[in-house]
């Protein structure tokens, strides 16, 4: 995997391989929802411990019930790279 900027052409081809993300304000975003708070955050945790193997880190919002990702390759100039779209596989397999 490379630091490389996707063009559209890219991330639409890379969007099919992600269940349920979607690309709001040029991050690569998903909202996973629990029915438990704690669910969510030890959710949040496992992304975290997700984030760190791969060394690329999301911002992560936790509210009641709701887990939000979002993230972009700031290396990349805020743009999104390969490295977005294995973690959000990587994250949809947490939540299996």
């Amino acid at each position: 995997m490379t630091y490389d900027k996707l063009d559209e052409s890219g991330i639409a081809q890379e969007l099919e391989t992600v269940d349920g993300w979607a690309i709001e304000g040029g991050a690569l975003t998903k909202q996973f929802g629990f029915e438990r708070y704690k669910d969510g955050l030890v959710f949040a945790g496992a992304v975290g411990f997700a984030a760190d193997e791969l060394n690329h880190h999301p911002d992560l919002f936790v509210g009641y019930g709701k887990v939000r990702v979002s993230m972009v390759t700031h290396d990349a100039g805020g743009g999104l790279t390969a490295f977005d779209f294995e973690l959000a596989r990587r994250i949809d397999r947490l939540g299996k």
